[in-house]
């Protein structure tokens, strides 16, 4: 049995530590539509505990909402906290993580962001069985929090049987 009522992905949320850069980064870099921001949460209570799992006396100090092309929104925090961990995960680690974007020319791409200073980990890589037909590459944001761009313009070769297919940012409704 599913979640009831669950129809897909509203949004993804992450942290920042300076919410100004990061709009930078989402808006001139990853032309990102700044849609709206909330004020900041600052409780005296248990509530932050209760409600978000964070140590009594932190303060979620600003959060924006974005919107990039077709899929889920980003709702971005600057949070201060007693305990608060400066490095960000890595891919290994316990909730390390990434997002993966879909571009149409994963090389154009590359260049873009190497031209504006963004930190490309090394040159696309071409996949392998399910997902011949893709190319990647890793890139991080200047607080350290890694990205993916993935490129795959003529399918996967896994969707030559699939009876179910990955959703595609370029096919939005399939």
């Amino acid at each position: 049995m599913a979640l009831p009522g669950l129809r897909g992905t509203d949004h993804v949320g992450f942290t920042v530590p300076d919410l100004e850069q990061a709009h930078r980064f989402f808006t001139e870099i990853l032309g990102c539509d700044h849609v709206y921001s909330l004020p900041g949460i600052t409780r005296d209570d248990d509530w932050m505990r209760e409600h978000l799992n964070v140590a009594p006396g932190t303060a979620a100090t600003a959060i924006r909402f974005y919107r990039l092309g077709h899929g889920a929104n980003f709702e971005v925090f600057e949070y201060r906290s007693p305990d608060q961990r400066q490095q960000p995960p890595a891919n290994s680690d316990i909730g390390g993580h990434h997002l993966a974007f879909y571009v149409d020319d994963i090389d154009a791409a590359v260049r873009y962001l190497r031209e504006n200073g963004i930190r490309v980990l090394g040159e696309p890589t071409v996949s392998q069985n399910a997902s011949a037909g893709q190319r990647w590459v890793y890139f991080l944001s200047p607080w350290g929090m890694q990205f993916e761009l993935v490129s795959f313009p003529d399918g996967k070769a896994y969707e030559k049987d699939a009876p179910v297919l990955l959703w595609h940012p370029a096919d939005p409704a399939a």
